[in-house]
């Protein structure tokens, strides 16, 4: 980190608790975690300070004040809890009044209750003669050891800064993911270092705790991560998601609650409702000594109200930027977002400024390198449909020396039929186009007998699909590779074997066009190869988690216009329950359905369905309607 931004640019390691309890570790336990903060420039950093509530502790508050005026040290039942505190009862402490440093003008005899009070030798007093009066005429002084003393309420800022380390950050959470970061820690980082439009960045999605926490707060975001299943967690957790509605300070609602706190006019401007002008947030005030002594208002004669109105008057404020007003009879979901996968494009280096002999050896030994490294996974973990007992298990399997073809070997069906199989691995960065699984087919089919050829791939084109259908009694499987392939062995040592090669399977989907011209798509399940028997079969929609169409596809990204789900809806319920009313009841079954709203017929003659399934998995095919 210190290479990257500068060790000068290092702000904070923040440590915070993660664990309530021990789970049993053999050594010393470890009940914390880390958070390593560095700016670009920290000189520029942007910073707001969070508060924290407190309640007052002994043994640094010891002393009461009766609602009658008359002040006592707190009973030792009183510290322990044991006996409640007077209702109506200010607890507070004393602080001293002598100055930190030495200034000859702050060394003064100063008359107290009839009796003179001297510095010590080498001491001084905190403020002036008349500022000490006014302390006096506020009743904020009290004889505590030798000497007078500031009177500090615990209700003159009953906050205390949020400082290093975080100790209450070990709450109970619903888990979802087996590495998942407790919302308060994120939420923190985001309150105390961005402002609502700023834009976040997690490089770690998981179960997209970032996230979720940037758009509770008004941030935008964007997370990344190689596992399909950690991105289908944080898909469901983001689509079934509730926030409070917070108050916008630009915006007639946020205006008005603006004005009732400041006791101030607003100017007239129109409202746009821009984020970047943040919230309307809760502010407290902070009653200081200074603000005190320095009072104008404070007078000979004043009664004890009137002194605690002129203080409250010209107290300082801080702001909670954990506190924004929210409307209660509001409530909002996430907003718009896309899952983007792999970019078919990459940027290519320039060879020409590189020796012809080197940038070709280097081209071959990376490729042997990644095509060997896929090869024994594959021939490890073999290839797994949705079905957990229906996996295609290689007897044996070989590097074979072919144009588009990378390996051939064989496996045996569940009625003793052994089958010749093909494997043609995509590129390593990038998409596989339905030109890659044509030629591969072609190859396959000449004269050796394959029965099966698996076509491997990190991401595939939307028309694979169409390509793998017409090779005749040549079935070809077009296999999803996890991205934790390309982490290389180090990191699949640890994760495992499974789930590391899968077939989705072939979309079985009915488009019609009814009398008004209008389009309706209904999907009806998946067609699932099983390696094991080499039939296929048709299944229910209930491996499909949730479907998309992109109802005017440009071939260029895939936008969805229509979302629907058909399984595992329980997140999506408790969505219903909380916003009770506020839904059309028609508009949220349709969410739960196989058959799309009528939609028109597509401009570009084209649309695109993506299904995903509970797995994390998906397939786009495109289809044109005309």
């Amino acid at each position: 980190m210190d290479e990257i931004f500068g060790s000068e640019n290092f702000v904070s390691l923040i440590t915070f608790r993660k664990k309530l309890m021990p789970l049993g570790a053999k050594t010393l336990e470890n009940m914390c975690d880390y958070l390593i903060w560095y700016g670009n420039d920290k000189e520029r950093i942007k910073y707001h300070q969070l508060y924290v509530n407190t309640e007052p502790e002994a043994p640094y508050w010891r002393f009461v004040e009766l609602p009658n005026g008359i002040r006592r040290p707190l009973e030792v039942g009183e510290i322990k809890g044991r006996i409640p505190i007077p209702i109506g009862a200010k607890v507070y402490t004393t602080v001293s009044q002598l100055a930190p440093s030495y200034s000859e003008s702050g060394v003064y005899d100063f008359n107290y209750e009839g009796k003179n009070y001297r510095p010590p030798s080498g001491q001084c007093w905190l403020t002036t003669p008349d500022k000490m009066n006014v302390l006096v005429q506020c009743n904020r002084l009290q004889i505590d050891g030798q000497l007078p003393r500031f009177i500090l309420y615990h209700d003159d800022f009953p906050y205390q800064k949020l400082t290093n380390p975080w100790l209450d950050t070990a709450g109970a959470m619903d888990k979802i993911y087996v590495i998942q970061t407790n919302t308060k820690v994120i939420e923190r980082c985001l309150l105390m270092t961005t402002d609502p439009g700023d834009l976040v960045l997690d490089p770690t999605c998981g179960s997209g705790t970032t996230a979720y926490v940037a758009e509770q707060w008004g941030r935008r975001w964007i997370t990344i991560d190689t596992s399909r299943v950690a991105l289908a967690l944080a898909r469901t957790r983001l689509m079934s998601a509730r926030f409070p509605y917070y108050l916008l300070a630009d915006s007639p609602e946020g205006i008005k609650k603006e004005a009732e706190l400041t006791g101030r006019m607003p100017h007239d401007y129109k409202t746009e409702a821009d984020i970047k002008k943040g919230f309307v947030y809760k502010r407290v005030p902070h009653i200081t000594l200074k603000s005190i002594a320095n009072n104008p208002d404070i007078r000979e004669g004043m009664t004890r109200e009137e002194i605690g109105a002129a203080i409250a008057r010209y107290a300082e404020t801080e702001t909670l930027y954990d506190l924004p007003y929210d409307d209660n009879k509001r409530i909002r979901v996430t907003g718009p977002f896309t899952v983007e996968s792999l970019s078919p494009h990459r940027v290519i280096a320039m060879d020409e400024e590189r020796p012809t002999a080197e940038t070709q050896a280097q081209k071959e030994a990376g490729a042997g390198q990644f095509e060997t490294m896929i090869l024994d996974n594959l021939k490890k973990a073999g290839v797994q449909n949705t079905i957990r007992n229906e996996r295609l298990k290689f007897d044996w399997l070989e590097p074979y020396a072919g144009e588009w073809l990378h390996a051939a070997g064989e496996y045996t069906e569940k009625d003793g039929t052994a089958r010749r199989v093909a494997i043609c691995i995509g590129p390593e960065h990038g998409t596989v186009g339905a030109e890659l699984v044509k030629e591969a087919a072609k190859e396959a089919v000449k004269g050796v007998g394959f029965d099966l050829l698996i076509v491997c791939g990190f991401a595939f084109d939307p028309h694979v699909s169409e390509e793998a259908r017409r090779y005749g009694k040549l079935n070809v499987l077009v296999t999803r590779m996890n991205p934790d392939l390309s982490m290389g062995d180090e990191l699949l040592k640890k994760t495992g074997a499974g789930n590391l090669f899968m077939v989705f399977g072939e979309l079985d989907v009915d488009i019609r066009e009814r009398e008004d011209g209008k389009v309706v798509v209904e999907i009806k399940g998946v067609d699932v190869y099983d390696p094991t028997t080499g039939q296929i079969r048709s299944s229910s929609t209930d491996d499909i988690a949730c479907w998309f169409i992109d109802t005017d596809y440009n071939e260029e990204s895939f936008f969805v216009c229509h979302a629907y789900f058909t399984g595992a809806n329980e997140p999506y319920e408790k969505l219903k329950r909380a916003l009770k009313a506020e839904i059309d009841q028609a508009a949220w079954s349709s969410l739960y359905s196989t058959v799309s709203r009528p939609f028109d017929v597509p401009k570009t003659g084209k649309i695109a369905i993506k299904v995903i399934n509970h797995y994390g998995d998906e397939v786009l095919k495109v289809y044109e309607v005309s």
